[in-house]
């Protein structure tokens, strides 16, 4: 019997994202991104492990997956609202030119900045006015993606690694799981107000089958 893809799985999945004329915007595959130009070096090209159903990959994708077979590539084409959302007119702001220059910045055309930790790139510059658009580049546009689930991690202690290492932004090699019978402990490198260690301790249990996961800090104390 196949095995398909059910919520709360993790997956190991390789992706190309194209647009629909065919341009290669995002992969997973570093030689599928310098054939097309858009390799960056700093980014670790590999195959990305996701939770399904926990918003780890475009909602279109995530509902895509339910249900596919393991190890069979599949092509699906995204509308706006699957991928990177419609276009908000009203995420289109104008900045004045005096704020660039307080922040000793010069605006030009296809600058991202960071305004209050939001992303937006500058579009134009006119009469001391800057226009930033906050949407995503692909807002409004529909996408196409060609994917392929590699297989299914079954281990607790691999879930564990790769849900963590989704939501903190963590190296696995950071992270230290111990798994035994009704027990299961997390070391990570840095403190956390108790009450986020007991909600993402009860989050593991359920999406990962984790039993009694406590947290520890190496190095620290507990904030």
């Amino acid at each position: 019997m196949a095995n398909t893809i059910q919520t709360h799985d993790f997956i190991v999945v390789d992706y190309t994202g194209k647009l629909v004329d065919g341009v290669v915007f995002d992969t997973t595959d570093a030689d599928v991104a310098k054939k097309n130009n858009i390799f960056n070096p700093k980014l670790n090209y590999s195959p990305v492990t996701i939770c399904l159903g926990e918003k780890q990959i475009l909602p279109g994708l995530d509902q895509h997956l339910l249900g596919k077979e393991v190890g069979k590539s599949f092509v699906v084409t995204l509308e706006a609202e699957e991928a990177f959302g419609k276009r908000d007119v009203k995420r289109v702001k104008i900045v004045p030119l005096t704020t660039f220059k307080d922040h000793k910045v010069q605006p030009f055309a296809g600058l991202q900045i960071d305004v209050d930790g939001e992303m937006g790139t500058i579009t134009s510059i006119s009469g001391g006015r800057v226009i930033v658009n906050f949407n995503h580049p692909l807002a409004g546009k529909q996408v196409m993606y060609e994917v392929r689930p590699l297989r299914t991690i079954t281990s607790v202690e691999e879930k564990v690694k790769a849900y963590l290492h989704t939501t903190l932004r963590l190296p696995v090699e950071r992270l230290n799981v111990v798994v035994a019978p009704g027990k299961t402990t997390v070391e990570v490198p840095f403190a956390m107000p108790e009450q986020l260690f007991t909600m993402l301790g009860q989050k593991l249990e359920i999406v990962t089958g984790a039993q009694g996961v406590t947290f520890s800090v190496v190095g620290g104390q507990k904030a």
